[in-house]
């Protein structure tokens, strides 16, 4: 009998060891991921609750340097360089630190990622670009810490984050002209109409030159066989901007009816809905 004990506990210690326990993180894990522009941004944190505790000034003293979140650092990557406050701040991971004040607080991109809340020696070396935002109060308590990217722009975003009653707002702004312009210049080196419709829409919506987003369009549809509804459709909208409604609702009627034939009821409406308004 104690022979057929032993042999039994030898057969369960494997499975025990392979055995977990799961419970849920104090401070789950977050993870945002955002293309602002041409650009993308993402931001992994943690996010603890407040449970009932006084956070600011408590929980997370005023005029100290904080971890901006719990646990591991909290992270954020730029695809491309960006600008904050002025400076430049190239492209890659940095750890997030703050110091909490009552009206404003400091915001720190240090270069070093790996640590498990404060760095155990600062090292002022791997401070990247600091700088100070204006804190607003909330109406109503944020529970869990979150960090959002906000307020979206081609050109810029806000990095926001949120606790107990407590909102600030940084606003970084990114490459977008840049890239998009050597973008097109690229492409129109041998441009197909795809490659002159995009040149186009950019210029419309960055209220670009619209004598140069009509010739792009222009381009775009004679060189394109099918003559697709979403570009004559903005061929009608740069039309109304120049102030040609006669010849923006004639351009609406031809994508309305290829619109029609492909069966896309979001661009019907929108170009029944144009012409209305151009007909007035």
């Amino acid at each position: 009998m104690k022979k057929l004990l032993i042999a039994f506990a030898l057969i369960l210690a494997p499975l025990a060891s392979e055995a977990q326990v799961k419970t849920p993180q104090a401070s789950p894990k977050g993870y945002i991921k955002q293309t602002v522009g041409l650009t993308d941004v993402e931001v992994t944190y943690s996010r603890p609750g407040a449970r009932g505790r006084a956070v600011f000034g408590n929980l997370v003293p005023f005029g100290k340097l904080w971890r901006t979140g719990a646990n591991e650092n909290t992270i954020i990557n730029f695809g491309d360089d960006v600008v904050i406050d002025g400076k430049t701040l190239k492209k890659g991971k940095y750890a997030i630190y703050t110091v909490p004040r009552i009206e404003s607080w400091d915001i720190i991109f240090y270069l070093s990622t790996d640590n498990w809340g404060l760095p155990e020696n600062w090292n002022e070396n791997y401070v990247i670009l600091k700088t100070t935002v204006k804190e607003d109060a909330l109406p109503t308590p944020v529970e869990t810490f979150t960090i959002g990217i906000n307020s979206l722009d081609p050109n810029f975003g806000y990095l926001e984050m949120a606790w107990e009653n407590s909102h600030v707002a940084l606003k970084f702004e990114v490459p977008t002209a840049k890239i998009a312009t050597a973008s097109i210049d690229k492409a129109l080196a041998g441009p197909t109409w795809n490659d002159y419709f995009a040149a186009s829409q950019y210029l419309f919506q960055a209220n670009g030159n619209i004598e140069t987003a009509r010739t792009y369009v222009d381009k775009a549809l004679d060189m394109s066989s099918e003559k697709p509804y979403y570009v004559s459709r903005l061929k009608s909208l740069i039309q109304a901007k120049q102030g040609d409604k006669k010849g923006a609702i004639e351009t609406a009627k031809a994508s309305l009816a290829a619109a029609e034939a492909a069966n896309n009821a979001d661009y019907v409406k929108l170009n029944k809905d144009s012409i209305a308004e151009w007909s007035r």
